[in-house]
């Protein structure tokens, strides 16, 4: 059942253990099952982090945000920092494309206008200092 459920998209051990159990598994069972995942390398916390890393920041969402996804997901810190910190370099590409997206190339009108693009792109997961740099509204 657990295969089954990782043709489907990657899962991270704690989202496979929570699907499992609200089947009715028992927990030993699960234990073993995912255990031998691992063994086989069908189940990869690890190819889970990046390729969710790649997928999000396609979509417009920032660092801050696909971490507190990832740790949803049961990863570890140390493991999502390996998987964002090569983007670092990327973020403020990902930033600006996001705001293009939503916004188009104007810059904000007014500071009602400023602060309505600022909380759409910190709710995306951005970086206030990141998002200050973007749309530099002058005082």
């Amino acid at each position: 059942m657990a295969l089954r459920l990782l043709v489907a998209r990657e899962h991270s051990c704690l989202e496979l253990t929570r699907k499992l159990s609200a089947r009715g598994l028992d927990p030993d069972a699960i234990a073993g099952a995912l255990d031998q995942l691992i063994d086989e390398g069908a189940l990869d916390e690890s190819r889970l982090a990046a390729h969710y890393v790649a997928e999000r920041a396609g979509k417009g969402f920032g660092p801050q945000r696909i971490r507190a996804e990832l740790r949803d997901k049961g990863l570890a810190d140390s493991l999502i920092d390996r998987h964002l910190q090569p983007m670092n370099d990327t973020w403020p590409e990902v930033l600006a494309r996001t705001h293009e997206r939503r916004f188009g190339q104007s810059q904000p009108s007014d500071r009602s206008d400023y602060a309505k693009r600022a909380r759409f792109l910190e709710q995306r997961g951005f970086t206030p200092d990141s998002i200050r740099r973007l749309l530099r509204f002058p005082d």
